[in-house]
């Protein structure tokens, strides 16, 4: 049985291991990245596919002549048109719930670079600003106290709910949005409508997946509804955000700044609106790429390879 994995490089760098593969396949092939007209030609003779970015479009999937299973290295399946494979006969499996803890974590870290502004002040020290102020201290910008602000949360499945304890324990008010508010009521957060929640917040965090109804749900009348004080941080999907009318509203006051982790192309392009907005953090997609986290969807991978050929198949999206 043979394998391939066609951009191997995001999940593993070098500072882990694809040796388990070599429990489960006679031989396999680990390709860093693959060019969109590669996939073809490094597919078709394999029985095992393992993805993450490298989209597996009909094409690519009618190339296909002893391929049995399909693995990818994401939560999101969209880079597979996992109904076409399911025609095929061909299961697709994702990696769900792997990076909660590191997605939360990269949340609070967005938020408090604006609470906070740890990378102005260590720039200001270094830049000899401190010594030529004089005093025994001094802040460039309005340092904010997190305990008694509301925060947001649009989204509560397994990474908006630990979000919000991590909220609580900041000794913040957290009020949610979510379609079935009745399952959290045990969970002590304020559900609200979206009109009830933009209004009240300081801080609103996006944590919904992404879904044509989603798309660019965060627009200028989204914005408007929003505290002109108020933050916005986005650590879900890019294409949530319509990034001009973002931009729009950091630049018109009508709210006080974002910090995102995605953006709706990645990398951007040139022309992005966020790129060169100086109210806007943009981190590149890293809130998943810690190295426990991605040691964590090493594991999954495997156990999803390992429960299909042993007949029980797992974390199949199609």
């Amino acid at each position: 049985m043979k394998a391939v994995i066609l951009d191997a490089y995001t999940t593993n760098p070098g500072d882990l291991s694809w040796d388990w593969l070599g429990k489960y396949v006679d031989d396999y092939t680990i390709y860093d990245f693959t060019k969109p007209d590669e996939a073809e030609s490094r597919i078709k003779d394999c029985e095992i596919v393992i993805t993450n970015k490298t989209k597996l479009r009909k094409k690519e999937l009618d190339s296909l002549t002893k391929t049995v299973y399909i693995g990818l290295l994401s939560t999101g399946y969209d880079a597979v048109d996992s109904a076409y494979a399911r025609g095929l006969g061909i299961p697709v499996t994702n990696i769900p719930a792997y990076s909660t803890d590191g997605v939360a974590q990269m949340t609070f870290a967005l938020l408090l670079e604006f609470t906070n502004r740890v990378a102005l002040h260590d720039s200001a020290v270094k830049n000899g600003e401190w010594g030529k102020n004089g005093n025994f201290c001094f802040w460039k910008s309005n340092l904010t106290e997190l305990a008694g602000k509301t925060f947001g949360i649009i989204g509560y499945g397994k990474i908006g709910s630990t979000v919000a304890k991590i909220a609580r324990a900041f000794g913040m008010k957290v009020a949610a949005n979510t379609r079935n508010p009745d399952k959290y009521r045990d969970d002590g957060i304020e559900f609200l409508s979206l009109d009830e929640l933009l209004p009240r917040c300081d801080f609103v965090s996006v944590h919904v997946p992404y879904s044509k109804e989603a798309d660019k749900m965060v627009n200028t009348e989204f914005l408007s509804k929003m505290k002109p004080s108020a933050f916005l941080i986005n650590t879900s999907r890019g294409a949530i955000v319509d990034e001009a009318a973002l931009r729009d509203a950091l630049d018109g006051g009508v709210i006080a700044g974002a910090g995102v982790d995605v953006l709706s192309t990645e990398p951007p392009k040139d022309d992005n609106p966020l790129v060169s907005c100086e109210k806007c953090i943009i981190t590149p997609h890293i809130s998943w790429a810690a190295f426990e986290t991605r040691r964590r969807l090493m594991g999954i991978c495997e156990n999803n390879l390992k429960a299909f050929l042993e007949g029980s198949p797992i974390n199949v999206v199609n």
